[in-house]
């Protein structure tokens, strides 16, 4: 989650549930609860997780519903990521 969701409410009621919250504080938030540097450092890695989605986003065939059969998909979906490892690859 970005700096958007940062809510120290919101952080409370993941803690309850048991999900750990990895959300940088805002820069007006002066009482930010649940931080941890070492667990934010991952937070820092994010981009790569969403860079990808959006490169399996230009694969039109994978936004759109074309095909109802989920190995079809799971198919199409294996072929883009070998796509996009050839295309870093071979750059």
């Amino acid at each position: 989650m970005d700096r958007g969701y940062d809510s120290n409410h919101l952080l409370v009621q993941l803690v309850r549930r048991g999900i750990e919250p990895i959300i940088p504080a805002r820069s007006n938030n002066r009482r930010a609860a649940h931080r941890d540097a070492r667990k934010m450092r991952r937070y820092k890695h994010r981009w790569i997780v969403e860079r990808t989605f959006a490169w399996l986003g230009y694969f039109r065939r994978l936004l759109v519903l074309h095909d109802h059969s989920l190995l079809v998909r799971a198919g199409f979906f294996h072929l883009a990521c070998a796509m996009l490892t050839l295309r870093r690859v071979l750059k």
